[in-house]
């Protein structure tokens, strides 16, 4: 794999991007297209709703289960353009993609969502909550409780709530994948609120595999350490930029789609026996010792 492909952290330059920040904005672009992915009919049939997929990790996974065979809805936020690049990677693939704009805390866009989803795919099989929103701060004191609130709505309240609105139509065998981080085991001083978050999330997902067992809707949770994506320029100081991912054995940051397998092997019946799981995809930043 070449250099430019999987960049060392020590090749990470600093820059800074104003949130919500674009991919088509970044110097160093990530690697995202699943150019490397072999498919083999893991999703034939599926329908997949995934949220915040406009680029990233996102982006990855729902050109991962297009290859694999599945429809694809997706939301996003702000950047038309991303959401542009996303739906057309997936069609090109020859699955149905449905694009939609709005902000997941917000009611009425999350019913609107799954309405959507159900008329136009007629089902649903997958859900992935991957929508989120962080800031790093300084001094925690500091931090405006507007943030720490959205925080909270964004990455733990709207994903428990779209869940509920998604099982009215999910059944046995389908499943639900959350995005976890590591620094929601291991924590960060400069994401206290983000973190708390994520610590939360995790705790949903091994909880709510517990409840849906008896029903055979499967929940795990992927989380990934320092992933190469818009959110790090720019939402990060430009000094935790520059050799992004160097704390991990692998010394260089993980690519949106070398992280989106494992959602493909959660959503499939390879992992039948899987659920309450979370799926470490960290290059080496441990959870424990």
């Amino acid at each position: 794999m070449n250099d430019e492909y999987r960049p060392m952290a020590s090749e990470i330059k600093a820059q800074k991007l104003p949130y919500p920040a674009s991919q088509a904005d970044m110097r160093q672009q990530p690697a995202w297209n699943m150019e490397h992915y072999r498919a083999s009919g893991k999703l034939l049939g599926k329908k997949a709703l995934i949220t915040g997929a406009d680029s990233g990790i996102g982006r990855s996974v729902a050109i991962a289960y297009a290859m694999e065979g599945a429809d694809v809805a997706f939301i996003y936020n702000v950047n038309d353009d991303d959401a542009e690049e996303t739906l057309g990677a997936v069609t090109a693939q020859g699955q149905k993609c449905l694009k939609i704009k709005g902000d997941v805390t917000d009611s009425e866009v999350r019913n609107e969502l799954i309405e959507k989803t159900i008329r136009d795919f007629g089902g649903l099989n997958i859900l992935i909550n991957n929508a989120h929103f962080q800031a790093s701060h300084g001094a925690y004191e500091d931090i405006d409780p507007v943030e720490i609130e959205k925080t909270f709505s964004t990455n733990i309240l709207a994903p428990m709530l779209l869940t509920q609105l998604a099982l009215r139509y999910m059944k046995a065998g389908d499943c639900i994948i959350n995005t976890g981080s590591i620094v929601g085991l291991v924590g960060i001083d400069i994401l206290i609120p983000y973190s708390a978050t994520k610590s939360a999330i995790h705790a949903f997902t091994k909880s709510l595999a517990l409840h849906l067992g008896p029903r055979g809707i499967r929940v795990n949770c992927v989380v990934p350490g320092p992933i190469w994506t818009p959110n790090i320029p720019g939402t990060m100081p430009a000094s935790e930029v520059e050799n992004f991912g160097h704390e991990v054995a692998l010394k260089r940051p993980g690519q949106p789609e070398e992280v989106a397998p494992a959602y493909v092997f959660l959503a499939s019946e390879d992992a039948s026996f899987v659920t309450g799981a979370l799926y470490e995809v960290t290059g080496g930043r441990l959870s424990q010792g």
